[in-house]
Parts: structure tokens; sequence; C-alpha cells
């Protein structure tokens, strides 16, 4: 018989989703986010490719980050509406951890299966922040798509990119929960 983790499960089913933009100082220090990033990199690493790296962003990083996402907007010839969404998370960003899918050569793991990798290492670092007691969102937004601004704010190279930006704090005390989904709605039994 399998052993139930029921304080595991019991984090899981009340977790709530909070706007990153809501977070506060503090946020947690490099010990803790440390912690954080040791629980959270526990993830299917496929095969030991790791097939992502990491960048933590904080201080003055996220107002160099804002000026390049406004930059390229420019560039693009956006207008203030697409500036305003560019700069949006970097302006208001305390710390975050960038989570960049960075594919390997193998014959065994399709890069598909290793940007889920990457995925699931975004998910586990939100989990890993909330069962810390800090507040974690997972974002991207139009700039962490765009290739320029990729290689310009993270390094990012051929084949890279962003699979998400989890930005970390203290959040709000109340905030309501958002409808779950409907899973009579959304989930088929296979059993033949």
């Amino acid at each position: 018989m399998p052993r139930r983790n029921d304080a595991a499960l019991a984090f899981l089913s009340h977790r709530h989703s909070r706007p990153a933009k809501l977070f506060s100082l503090p946020v947690p220090t490099r010990e803790q986010l440390t912690e954080i990033l040791t629980a959270a990199t526990r993830v299917p690493d496929h095969g030991k490719l790791e097939p992502w790296r990491l960048v933590v962003v904080q201080g003055a990083a996220f107002k160099r980050l804002a000026d390049l996402a406004e930059a390229r907007a420019r560039e693009l010839g956006g207008d203030d509406e697409k500036v305003a969404k560019g700069r949006g998370q970097y302006d208001l960003g305390k710390l975050a951890v960038v989570v960049v899918a960075s594919p390997r050569p193998s014959p065994k793991i399709p890069p598909v299966e290793q940007l889920m990798s990457a995925a699931a290492l975004c998910f586990s670092i939100v989990t890993a922040a909330e069962a810390a007691g800090w507040g974690a969102n997972w974002l991207t937004g139009w700039p962490a798509h765009d290739p320029v601004f990729a290689a310009r704010a993270f390094g990012c190279t051929e084949g890279e990119t962003v699979a998400g930006i989890v930005h970390i704090g203290t959040p709000p005390e109340d905030f309501p929960d958002r409808p779950r989904p409907d899973l009579a709605r959304i989930v088929t039994w296979a059993e033949a």
C-alpha cells in the first residue's frame, strides 16, 4: 500500500495563485533561495541532462530589464500599451528566477520532453517557494518570448527559450482564490 503524505496533499489542495504585482519586501535571502532551488531542482531532469539553467534577478537588474523591454518594444514599433506590458513585471519586480529552457542534443530525449522539464521546474520553484512561506507567481509576457530580448536580458543563445519567470516575495495577507477547474468537465476516464 502506498504511503500517503496528507500534509503535502493538503498544501497542494489549498495553494493560491497571487499576482506578482502585489508582492512586497522582504524577499528570500540568498540562503533561503538556495534552499528553495535545491528542493525545486528535484524535477524530472531526463537522464541527468538538466535541460535548463537559472538566472536570479534582483535589485537594479529589474530596472535594466524594464529599460531593455521598453527599448525592444520601441524597436518593434510598439505603442505605449506594448511598452507598458513589456516593462510591467520588471518595474514591479523584487526577486525573480528566470528558467531558461536549454535543450541538449540527445538521441533518447526529444526536445519537447526537455522543454517540459523546464516547465516542471517553473512549477516546482513556485511550489517550493510557497512551501517555504513566500508568495510565488510564474509569468512570461511578450518580452520573454522575443529572442532578441531574451538574448540581451538573459544571455539566451540559439535554441534556448524562456520557460518562465518566477517572481518570489512577500504575498498579500488576504487575496481571494480564483475559480478552480470543474473536473467533471475536463476529465475523461478511459477504462477500456
